[in-house]
């Protein structure tokens, strides 16, 4: 039986995943669904190596890179992303298969295939290794600080200091801590979440991207947390449970 662990932190993505490896391999155990970096190094200290990994990128605390920066691996990873980023290139080079959002049955069977033609489980961790290093020597990222926006056919630009949160509703809005609201230029969400400072923006859901400076009351409930964020106008939105933990690590 084939023993695999989803790092993935958005939940219809994981179970999706799951849903479609089922339909591959009627064999397979999923031994565990993690959502963040910091559940991942406790699921690690607790649980043996599996035989694959399919882990996201891009976290809710981090770059999962840095998870297996600290960690023995040695067996293959299968990397997941929404992003077709510079880190890919690197994949291909080193022999490690990676997956673009949303993941297609054709695309996810051979690289289940892929995984049944590798034996060296040495070899597999020198690539891996190989590939953090890789990353590691690229020249420190520059996040994006200034947003051009779209206000009553003018173009405003935004800097990045005066943003109290992005929403997502049919198109992107840029709020901002002194009230004022603003048509993106950017199409989506994620898009926006991969040009930020993480230290400063969490992607809380679907619909809210928010910037630390706006964090206001925190509420536990039965569904995970609710937030009040912090702007003129103040605004409560919903954080999932398997978020809640990433996003209290972020903003402590």
């Amino acid at each position: 039986m084939m023993r695999i662990l989803i790092i993935e932190d958005e939940p219809l993505v994981a179970k999706d995943l799951e849903r479609l490896l089922g339909q591959l391999q009627p064999d397979v155990n999923i031994v565990g669904v993690l959502s963040s970096i910091v559940s991942g190094r406790k699921w690690f200290a607790q649980h043996p190596i599996p035989d694959l990994i399919f882990s996201d990128i891009r976290l809710a605390d981090g770059v999962s890179f840095e998870l297996f920066e600290s960690l023995k691996i040695n067996c293959p990873v299968i990397f997941t992303t929404a992003y077709d980023e510079y880190a890919l290139r690197a994949f291909k080079l080193n022999s490690i298969d990676y997956l673009l959002k949303p993941i297609d049955v054709n695309e996810l069977s051979n690289a289940l295939n892929k995984f049944k033609n590798i034996k060296d489980s040495r070899a597999l961790e020198g690539q891996l290794h190989s590939l953090l290093a890789k990353w590691k020597d690229q020249p420190e990222k520059r996040y994006k600080e200034r947003f051009l926006t779209l206000h009553r056919n003018a173009m405003v630009p935004i800097n990045e200091s005066e943003i109290a949160y992005f929403h997502k509703q049919e198109l992107i809005h840029v709020h901002t801590i002194s009230g004022e609201k603003y048509i993106a230029e950017h199409q989506t969400l994620d898009e926006i979440e991969s040009l930020v400072n993480p230290a400063v923006f969490f992607r809380v859901n679907r619909q809210y991207l928010v910037h630390i400076q706006s964090v206001g009351k925190i509420k536990t409930t039965h569904k995970g947390l609710t937030l009040e964020l912090k702007a003129n106008t103040p605004v409560e939105v919903d954080i999932s449970r398997e978020k809640a933990a990433a996003f209290k690590e972020w903003v402590a």
